[in-house]
C-alpha cells in the first residue's frame, strides 16, 4: 500500500526552526522526484521544494535561502530543513509524489499533512 508518512511539525517561534520527514513505506519513489507543499486553509496547495531522484533541487522564492529539501534513498525518506521560519509559514505541510519535474505538477499521492505554526 502505498503511503506516505510525515511527521516533525509544531509550534515554532518566529526565527526557529523545524525539520520535516516524509517516509515513503512502500519504498516506490526512489526513482522519481519527491515534493513538500504547503496549505493555509481557504488557500490552494502551493509548492514549497522539489527534489528529484539526483538530488536536484528547487524552491519557491518565499523559500530560497532559508528552506532546504534533502532525500535520503536508503531510509525511503525526504526531508524539509526549516530555518528563520515567519509567521507566514504557517500552514498544513504536505509529502507528494511523484512529482513532474518539467510541468511542476503535484503527483497522485499525498501525504496526511503536518501542522506548522509559526507564533510567538
Amino acid at each position: 500500500q502505498v503511503q506516505l508518512v510525515e511527521s516533525g511539525g509544531g509550534l515554532v517561534q518566529p526565527g526557529g526552526s523545524l525539520r520535516l520527514s516524509c517516509v515513503d513505506s512502500a519504498n516506490i519513489f526512489s526513482p522519481y522526484a519527491m515534493a513538500w507543499y504547503r496549505q493555509v486553509s481557504g488557500n490552494e496547495r502551493e509548492l514549497v521544494a522539489a527534489i528529484n531522484s539526483g538530488g536536484i533541487t528547487k524552491y519557491v522564492d518565499s523559500a530560497k535561502g532559508r528552506f532546504t529539501i534533502s532525500r535520503d534513498n536508503a531510509e525511503n525518506t525526504i526531508y524539509l530543513q526549516m530555518n528563520s521560519l515567519k509567521p507566514e509559514d504557517t500552514a498544513v505541510y504536505y509529502c507528494n509524489a511523484p512529482f513532474s519535474w518539467w510541468t511542476s505538477r503535484s503527483g497522485d499521492y499525498w501525504g496526511q499533512g503536518t501542522q506548522v505554526t509559526v507564533s510567538s
